[in-house]
């Protein structure tokens, strides 16, 4: 585990393996560490640069509003750092508009893009009003509120569920509240997707409960290049739940 300051945040990350850049970036509200049982999977097919979002893990944030394309400076300018200029770059879920963000802005950085449980389009107007009311719970009560909520609908598997609670009671509060607010006002990304020139690979298990397969249907209308993995019996969390199927169609990016 490093610590490297980008743009005012002291940004964590772990690096392993060799190969092309391939950049992991979690989803809400968790950390790098749900790329655990996937690193050893790929660490022999790629250079793999896992950071912590800003507001997770071990990675600092700032009392300001900011959004998912300062999350992608974040990621930019942890690249500049260790030398990398391009990368394949895999989100999972808010992950994944944190890469839809840095694809916009830096084109030509990117070699593939892997849409992990994730989506294109923005929010619709009650699903943000619902999470400045998440925020405004989150800032009142503590993350518990938003942990105990979405344990249930991460994963149907046990373990993944009792990892995912802890997990998340285990992230900042202002973490959290201003992930809220920044996916709340994300731009929607549907526009750009057929101006992509390289590989995408979606990801998606059948039995997610937050966001459903026909998001990933959505992108690969666009996209009929896309290659798209079906999971059966996954959930939101395919790389804990399914770990070697995850790593396989990751691989797709090589």
């Amino acid at each position: 585990m490093e610590n490297q300051p980008e743009n005012n945040i002291d940004l964590s990350y772990e690096r392993h393996g060799k190969g092309a850049p391939l950049v992991l970036i979690h989803g809400f509200p968790l950390d790098l560490s749900i790329w655990d049982n996937v690193v050893p999977l790929l660490e022999n097919d790629f250079d793999l640069i896992v950071p912590d979002l800003r507001g997770f893990g071990e990675s600092s944030t700032v009392d300001a509003p900011y959004t998912m394309l300062d999350f992608a400076h974040d990621i930019a300018g942890l690249l500049d750092h260790l030398g990398v200029e391009k990368a394949a770059f895999a989100g999972h879920s808010m992950g994944g508009y944190v890469a839809l963000a840095f694809a916009k802005e830096y084109p030509g950085r990117v070699s593939g893009l892997a849409l992990v449980s994730s989506q294109a389009a923005a929010d619709a107007p009650e699903r943000k009003a619902g999470r400045y009311k998440t925020a405004r719970d989150v800032a009142e009560k503590g993350v518990d509120v938003v942990a105990n909520a979405m344990t249930p609908k991460l994963s149907a598997n046990e373990k993944v569920q009792e990892f995912t609670n802890l997990l998340m009671k285990a992230q900042s509060r202002e973490g959290v509240v201003g992930a809220l607010k920044a996916m709340a006002e994300r731009e929607d990304s549907t526009s750009v997707l057929s101006q992509f020139t390289f590989p995408v690979v979606l990801i998606h298990g059948d039995a997610d409960a937050l966001i459903p397969m026909d998001r990933a249907r959505e992108i690969k209308s666009i996209l009929p290049a896309a290659q798209w993995i079906r999971l059966k019996k996954a959930g939101h969390m395919p790389m804990l739940e399914f770990p070697e199927k995850t790593a396989e169609a990751l691989k797709l990016l090589k």
